[in-house]
């Protein structure tokens, strides 16, 4: 499956009920509020959130990419709804104080919506 693939049969309507992360371009649901680890990160547009874990996205090409932190070993990934790139995953980090971040995904706060899913007493 490459970045620019038709994949929006393949979106997963989930998490019914929960705090959660859309995309701002197709509203395909990408992460769980509870997922935060920080938003405190910067994206290539402005802030960002460190998740735990995504859903609905598409991995690209692995590259070595130079960060705020040193250099890392990411992979932009992209919505499954509407394939624009929504952030990045983390897959290596050179500095032993970055490890924390693999296996990990950085979300641009540009690219979300927070959806909190209140329901009003009738």
């Amino acid at each position: 499956m490459t970045p620019s693939s038709d994949t929006r049969n393949q979106v997963i309507s989930t998490y019914h009920d929960h705090p959660r992360f859309i995309c701002v371009s197709c509203s395909a649901v990408l992460a769980l509020q509870d997922e935060v680890i920080s938003k405190s990160f910067s994206g290539r547009e402005g802030r960002g959130f460190l998740m735990h874990s995504a859903t609905n996205v598409k991995l690209g090409k692995k590259e070595d990419r130079p960060l705020l932190t040193g250099v890392h070993t990411v992979a932009d990934i992209f919505c499954m709804g509407c394939n624009d790139r929504v952030g990045w995953y983390y897959h290596k980090a050179a500095d032993l104080s970055q490890k924390y971040k693999e296996g990990k995904y950085l979300l641009e706060r540009e690219k979300i919506v927070k959806e909190n899913n209140w329901k009003l007493d009738e």
